[in-house]
């Protein structure tokens, strides 16, 4: 064993994470994002009122809304994707989350975006899917307050189709009106599945990719899966939203064509969905065997073939699956998921919250995880629940600290985390206390070249990480490492939750806020 591992093994024994306080912050983060007018009960009080006048010159309010991360595009796929993680790990784990005093706050994130994707959706078939022009974005630096960026707006329709957008906006607000009808909000909750449905059906009869409709997205967010993962993801969706079979039968009649029992995969991200859809068809086994939900036969195979495949996801994650790097996702020395260097900790939050919610399934079910037998014919390698919850701890614990850096990467969790965030606002002075109008390039001299640490903490957010070997570099111009995006942390808020749960941890009373959180 290297003298690496050694030590990350030492830390690893030592560790003994607050779970609460992570959930806690994470859920702060999401307020940081935000564009638009900013409320009342606004917690990061640093960041001010911004964006008001998108959609204007297009006649439209689209007005609110995320930031996707340390720059101020509206990017509508990743906005969705974040929407959809939120909602689904609230609806998991929502019991933790309201255990910790957290509820409230996760519901105002999860609205934030379903306020605007409701603006957004401006006809049946017609979508607003960004805001802003990431190169003339990213040619400045400066708080969103004083934006003197572009702010067009880019639309999908039916003569313009962009599926993936569309459908992965219906999955979450799918997903969100579940949660509001849990929390009793019936009304908002049937105005979300209302705008899910046309959305689908928008996505559906109107196919084609969004990359295509909306050429700006490509450098940024480009479709390299195409859209049939987003159309299987919202229709299982919109089944567990409404319970309407002919949802279910969309998803299972077409699980093949679209790739569904075929993709099996290492990673799951804002692009790629297929370990995603495949761990909540698994869960269709779980509602047939406590009879909430009837299978035919056909179907049972069907959704087998999904869970097949969510099972190679989890195994490669795992590095289970027989045949060697090949089929299993990479590691770091000391044991991190490592997909790719660009933000690698999306990839491994994302598998943290799908290998957390599978060790529930598999648990519910009563079976051993199943990773194929080798090519020799031997024994499949074996795993059960507890094996696969117990990784996913790993994956959260190192972001949390347990690390060779010994830094947390939840920036504002623990006494070392990141202080040099790759973020226009949390790297410039507080627009609340300093209204000094500060110039596209100015801020670049004042602020980005800076040494200093930032003056704002970006608390909650989950920065891109360290490299292959463990090694991170706090620098605002490590952007790979350093920037944050809503997709980081959305899968963390029910991780942490069912972490907090599983370690018996008492709620701790969240601290009074600060003046200038």
């Amino acid at each position: 064993m290297s003298d690496v591992s050694v030590r990350f093994v030492a830390l690893a024994l030592a560790a003994a994470h607050d779970y609460g306080d992570a959930l806690r912050k994470s859920l702060l983060y999401f307020e940081a994002q935000r564009s638009g007018r900013l409320p009342y009960n606004q917690r990061v009080r640093w960041r001010g009122h911004s964006g008001l006048t998108d959609g204007l010159e297009q006649g439209v309010d689209l007005v609110g809304g995320y930031y996707d991360a340390g720059d101020h595009v509206k990017f509508g796929l990743p906005m969705a994707f974040t929407v959809t993680l939120l909602s689904w790990g609230v609806l998991e784990y929502g019991g933790g989350v309201a255990g910790a005093g957290e509820l409230a706050h996760a519901l105002q994130a999860i609205k934030w975006g379903t306020d605007y994707f409701v603006k957004a959706h401006t006809a049946p078939a017609e979508l607003w899917a960004q805001v802003g022009d990431g190169d003339s974005d990213h040619y400045c630096w400066q708080r969103p307050e004083d934006m003197t960026t572009s702010r067009r707006a880019y639309k999908v329709d039916a003569e313009h189709p962009g599926s993936e957008v569309a459908a992965e906006t219906a999955a979450a607000m799918a997903a969100a009106s579940a949660v509001f009808r849990r929390a009793g909000d019936a009304h908002y909750a049937h105005l979300l599945l209302h705008h899910a449905q046309q959305l689908f059906e928008f996505a559906d009869t109107h196919r084609g990719r969004y990359d295509e409709s909306v050429d700006v997205v490509k450098s940024y967010y480009p479709s390299s899966s195409g859209y049939q993962d987003e159309l299987l993801w919202a229709a299982l969706w919109l089944h567990r939203a409404t319970g309407r079979r002919d949802y279910l039968r969309y998803a299972l009649d077409n699980a093949e064509a679209f790739g569904g029992t075929g993709w099996a995969v290492s990673e799951f991200s804002w692009d790629i969905k297929y370990a995603g859809l495949q761990v909540l068809a698994s869960q269709l086994l779980v509602e047939a065997k406590e009879e909430r939900l009837r299978l035919s036969a056909e179907e049972v195979a069907v959704v087998e073939q999904l869970r097949s495949n969510a099972e190679y996801y989890v195994c490669s994650c795992m590095n289970r699956n027989p045949g060697g790097a090949k089929h299993n996702a990479g590691r770091t020395p000391a044991g991190l998921l490592f997909i790719r260097p660009w933000n690698n900790l999306q990839y491994v939050s994302g598998a943290a919250f799908l290998l957390t919610v599978y060790s529930d399934v598999l648990a519910s079910l009563g079976q051993p995880l199943r990773c194929g037998s080798g090519d020799d014919g031997g024994e499949p390698a074996a795993g059960d629940a507890g094996d696969v919850l117990a990784f996913a701890k790993s994956q959260a614990d190192y972001i949390l600290g347990t690390n060779p850096m010994r830094t947390s990467y939840l920036v504002g969790y623990g006494a070392a985390y990141p202080r040099r965030v790759h973020h226009r606002a949390a790297s410039s002075a507080s627009y609340r206390h300093d209204r000094d109008f500060i110039g596209c390039l100015q801020g670049f001299d004042s602020w980005y070249s800076a040494r200093q640490e930032n003056p704002h903490d970006l608390v909650g957010a989950v920065v891109g990480g360290p490299n292959g070997e463990d090694v991170f570099n706090d620098h605002r111009g490590a952007y790979m490492q350093t920037e944050a995006c809503t997709y980081n942390t959305a899968p963390m808020v029910g991780v942490f939750s069912r972490l907090m749960q599983l370690e018996g941890q008492s709620p701790r009373p969240a601290p009074a806020p600060a003046e200038d959180l």
